[in-house]
């Protein structure tokens, strides 16, 4: 019933063919004379309501009511004539197209993907083999010569094309649907094209695959062994039979092998590299009690772009102070970085000290930024929070216990947690914190266990009234010291906080929260509330020392910053020290003016345009220059009156001019980048600075107090490849970094 033709006459309007029957319209002005014949009776499409259906798909508009006109009664054919008010919707040009002949079937067997139907001789056709170019008889329509004989020629092998594609493994062969039995199945009625009854000519790649493996172990830390677990062969084989499962052994040389590559491609970035490269060292242990050091290299792209790599993990005899250093020195060598380290950061202060005396000496003469060698060691951010942290918690470990077990008490039962939710009830408690449990490797969950206790303290008291299984509420002068703590640690965690989910932070971001916790931790130790003083004595003597050896550092790098530069070392500094701050403030100066003279010592890189010309600046300026311009005694004027003029330095000239606002969403990289050619020296200061990594762990473990710790799977592997492991995780994750383009200077003449 909703097969039609079509056809248009210019003068007539449009007449439309029903399969039961047929409709004519005539167009005259605007109204529309429809005669409908039809075989159904007078039950069938003899009624308005069915003339109106039909003119909504056939896209007429009625614009006046339908007409029913003629004898209905009459169960022979009938003629009805209905007269109604239409407007005609435009049509497309397909559909006004004159006898429009309809489109064939489309072809849906699979078979069609390898062969095409040609025409030959006589009005047949025959299927030709894709492939092979065999042909074979063919005719739509039948059984006798439709596909089946076709899908033996894929299947069965006959076609020497597959053959040949299918022993080099890079076809997968034509696979029919089987039955539960084994038999070949009948043809189903519905066929979905990329069914996963059969392939289609999919190529295969033993080596791609295998590589793919490796990647995966790699970038998911999937144990190596895993190749050998039978639920892993059979789902592998049941993805793709052709493919042959490796051995751990093969496995191995595969992921060193990836290693060894994108080993290659992170040196030939590094090569690019005109700055400096800033190392963080972080010690690990394996199961076996075996000592590794984890080294990370930070270092800022000719587009000021930060990076952070793992450049290795090896193993080191133990944690002393030579031994560090020693690996550290390798690494660098290995890398060809001796003479391009800018600092090192480490996640245990303790060693800074015979670390920085053994580095030193190893690289003496290679190293030429660092001023007196301060610039080399540096102490984590994250860690001396940390332990700055368990300082505190440490005084009143008790107490901390005590809130642990009666948060452990409510939470035991949903009667408990009742009954404490109608006592905070009654208690008029609007706190919208609930009670949680802390994890004791993450200081974060344990300052908030307590914040949400002190939240509930009458709660606790009134349930230790009334419920006498309940025996572990704390006294009120206990809950004063929890309060009194946790104001001080707010301090430290809105610190860290600013930190988490920042991926490369820039050094100058970490002055702002280091000063403060200097300025709240000193006050503190010089209370008069007995109890705050000697809490926060330890924490200050803790963090105390973490300042004396990296606030130059930290002052150094916020002072690269054009929204603070020495503005807001004196405005800290006065509220630090107070009287004596102009002594530390002119120390700060010193050390800056210091090592922008280094640099200054050091000639400026060339340019890659220059790099590739084998010239030097000098050189090409001379070149643009003109001998008979008859300016040469403006040359010598120049050079006379140059030598009588002291001009300022670009350090001194960044200082005196105005301070940027302070923008929030400011990319200070990005500032630099724009202003390299206004401080060229400077700018490479900057640059090396800003990329000084103030802590060893990412902003996802800066709250974490637990050891790096390898698992039993890696420790059981040999140590390089522990190493290839970790470092090719690292390098696979970073996005792709482009080849920079040729600056070559392109000489154009007129």
């Amino acid at each position: 019933m909703e097969t039609w033709s079509w056809w248009r006459d210019s003068d007539a309007g449009c007449c439309e063919t029903l399969v039961a029957g047929c409709w004519l319209l005539t167009a005259d002005g605007g109204a529309v004379t429809m005669m409908v014949m039809t075989v159904e009776g007078p039950t069938g499409i003899c009624d308005s309501n069915k003339v109106e259906i039909l003119a909504i798909r056939k896209g007429l508009k009625i614009n006046g009511p339908v007409l029913v006109k003629g004898d209905s009664r009459n169960q022979k054919v009938q003629v009805k004539k209905f007269t109604a008010q239409f407007t005609m919707a435009a049509k497309s040009e397909n559909e006004q197209s004159i006898a429009e002949v309809p489109r064939r079937r489309r072809k849906k067997s699979l078979v069609w993907e390898h062969f095409t139907v040609e025409a030959v001789a006589g009005g047949c056709a025959r299927a030709c083999c894709k492939r092979c170019k065999q042909t074979f008889a063919y005719s739509t329509g039948t059984k006798v010569l439709g596909t089946s004989h076709l899908k033996r020629h894929l299947a069965r092998g006959t076609c020497p094309k597959n053959q040949l594609l299918q022993e080099k493994g890079q076809l997968t062969p034509y696979t029919p649907a089987s039955k539960t039995d084994g038999s070949a199945s009948e043809q189903p009625k519905k066929r979905y094209r990329g069914s996963a009854s059969f392939h289609q000519g999919i190529i295969f790649d033993q080596d791609q695959s295998r590589l793919d493996l490796a990647k995966m172990i790699i970038m998911h830390e999937y144990p190596i062994h895993m190749v050998e677990h039978s639920g892993f062969v059979t789902f592998v084989q049941s993805l793709q039979p052709q493919f042959k499962m490796v051995s751990c052994g093969t496995v191995e040389d595969d992921i060193l092998a990836i290693y060894q590559k994108e080993k290659q491609t992170l040196i030939q970035l590094l090569g690019t590299v005109s700055g400096r490269v800033s190392l963080t060292l972080e010690l690990w242990t394996s199961s076996q009690t075996l000592e590794y050091i984890c080294l990370t290299g930070h270092f800022i792209d000719n587009d000021w772009k930060i990076h952070r790599r793992v450049l290795n993990f090896i193993v080191v005899s133990s944690r002393t102070g030579s031994a560090l250093a020693d690996g550290i020195a390798t690494c660098l060598m290995d890398w060809n970085m001796d003479n391009k380290l800018c600092t090192v950061t480490l996640d245990n202060c303790s060693l800074n000290d015979d670390i920085g005396l053994n580095l030193k000496e190893q690289l003496s003469g290679k190293n030429t930024v660092a001023p007196n060698g301060q610039f080399y060691i540096a102490s984590c951010f994250a860690h001396i929070l940390n332990i700055t942290v368990q300082e505190g918690l440490r005084a009143i470990h008790e107490i901390i216990y005590v809130v642990r077990e009666s948060i452990k008490y409510v939470k035991a039962s949903q009667a408990h947690e009742d009954k404490f939710a109608e006592i905070a009830e009654q208690l008029q408690i609007n706190s919208t914190k609930m009670l949680s449990l802390d994890v004791q490797t993450q200081w974060n969950t344990t300052y908030q266990m307590l914040v949400s206790a002190l939240e509930y303290k009458e709660a606790f008291f009134y349930l230790g009234s009334c419920d006498p299984n309940y025996s572990q509420s704390l006294s009120v002068d206990e809950w004063k010291k929890v309060d009194a703590l946790c104001k001080y640690l707010k301090v430290l965690y809105d610190a860290a906080n600013v930190f988490k989910g920042m991926t490369n932070p820039t050094s100058n971001l970490y002055f702002h929260e280091a000063w403060k916790i200097k300025l709240e931790l000193s006050h503190a130790a010089t209370s008069e509330d007995v109890f705050v003083s000697t809490v926060i004595k330890p924490m200050h003597e803790k963090f105390d020392k973490y300042w004396k050896d990296c606030s130059l550092i930290l002052a150094i790098a916020v002072v690269m910053d054009p929204r603070f530069k020495m503005k807001l070392i004196e405005f800290s500094f006065s509220k630090i020290y107070g009287d004596t701050a102009g002594d530390n403030i002119k120390i700060i100066d010193e050390g800056i003016h210091e090592l922008y003279l280094e640099y200054i010592a050091q000639p400026l890189p060339l340019t890659p345009a220059y790099e590739e010309q084998g010239a030097t600046p000098n050189a090409v300026e001379g070149t643009l220059l003109c001998s008979n311009d008859g300016l040469l005694d403006f040359d010598v004027y120049i050079s006379e009156t140059a030598s009588n003029q002291q001009t300022k330095s670009e350090l001194d000239q960044y200082l005196e001019e105005a301070v940027l606002p302070r923008v929030y969403e400011f990319d200070v990289l990005n500032w630099w980048r724009l202003n390299k050619l206004k401080y060229p020296t400077l700018s490479k200061m900057a640059r090396d600075v800003l990329c000084i990594p103030m802590s060893t762990v990412t902003s996802e473990s800066i709250f974490s107090t637990g050891s790096c710790m390898l698992d039993d799977s890696h420790s059981a592997l040999r140590p390089e490849t522990v190493q290839a492991l970790i470092c090719a995780k690292d390098w696979l994750q970073q996005p792709e970094v482009m080849p920079e383009p040729s600056n070559a200077i392109v000489k154009v003449e007129f």
